[in-house]
This record gives C-alpha cells, structure tokens and sequence, in this order.
C-alpha cells in the first residue's frame, strides 16, 4: 500500500486538521515506511507461535475468596442518609 500527497490531504479534510505542504510531504513519507515495515510483518509466517502475553513465566497468587464481614447490615444502614430499616433511601436522579 501506498500513500501519495493526494491521499493525505484528502485524509486531512476528512478529519478537518490542517496540514500544510511541508508537513503533508513528511507525513507521505512517515506513512509509507510504516506501511511497508506492517507488510514486512505480514510476511512472517506465525501459525506455529502461541501469543505472548507475558514475558515472565510466571503465575498470580491465589487466595481463598472468604467472606470476611458478616452481619453488619445494620451498620451500613445507618449510614443512610433517610432511615429506613430495609435498605437506603437516596434522593432521585432521572425525573
């Protein structure tokens, strides 16, 4: 693929930035060899490699998900800011 200075400037319309010639030119050249360098990727054959998601091989810690409050309903409720025995009371958003 290839990108000329028509291709730019009609990128830069569509996205309603400026770009003057100068800068359109540098792009032209920026552009390509990102482009080429993405093809030379394409080119490499990889359907024998498992993806890398990292490179340490190493595993998270578990931990035994537990509960560690019980019963404190009665606490929380009091923070509310309207009492009320069974669950918050909080002043409406949507009308």
């Amino acid at each position: 693929m290839s990108i000329d200075l028509k291709t730019i400037k009609h990128i830069s319309k569509l996205s309603r930035i400026s770009v003057d010639d100068q800068r359109a030119k540098k792009l032209v050249g920026d552009l390509n060899s990102i482009f080429d360098f993405i093809e030379k990727l394409n080119e490499l054959k990889t359907e024998n490699v498992k993806p890398l998601t990292s490179i340490a091989e190493t595993t998270l810690k578990l931990r035994s998900d537990e509960v560690q409050s019980k019963n404190i309903r009665e606490q929380i409720i009091k923070n509310s800011p309207q009492d009320n025995e069974d669950y918050f009371v909080v002043p409406k958003v949507i009308e």
